[in-house]
């Protein structure tokens, strides 16, 4: 991966190739794959940090996404390799968490799409917002990126 220019420094990173099937009637990258890409992408991060879906289930708590916003710069197509890039930006109050996503083309180095996600400390088992365990606090909260 030669330099990219991120938004924030030190992004956990997801390389992806556009696949044939990501393509749509307008012969890019369907705008849904993005967004799955980013999915996965803040998965892989949570699980590289220590917390997995099984984590999830033991402690009971989960972060759950109440709010997404979606910007989509420049299209992609097949055969472009795409590196995800994302980063936990805010942790307000320990309730909620803010995630940041950026989606950049190797070839061309321009980023073609960035997200925003909003979660907020869920009980799993009841769906009810409770306050995150020790463990989330404490692996979330020493990995907040900072702007430049």
């Amino acid at each position: 991966m030669k330099h990219l220019n991120w938004d924030y420094d030190n992004p956990f990173t997801l390389e992806v190739v556009v696949q044939d099937q990501h393509i749509d009637a307008l012969a890019h990258t369907r705008n849904t794959h993005y967004v799955e890409w980013c999915m996965d992408a803040a998965w892989a991060h949570t699980t590289a940090l220590g917390l997995g879906p099984e984590d999830y289930q033991r402690l009971d708590r989960a972060m759950a996404l109440t709010h997404a916003e979606y910007d989509y710069h420049k299209a992609t197509r097949a055969g472009d390799t795409l590196w995800v890039g994302t980063w936990i930006t805010d942790w307000a109050g320990r309730m909620k968490m803010t995630r940041r996503l950026q989606v950049i083309c190797e070839a061309t180095g321009d980023t073609v799409f960035r997200g925003a996600l909003e979660f907020v400390c869920i009980e799993i088992s009841t769906g009810l917002p409770k306050r995150p365990p020790k463990a989330f606090i404490d692996l979330y909260g020493p990995v907040i990126a900072v702007s430049e």
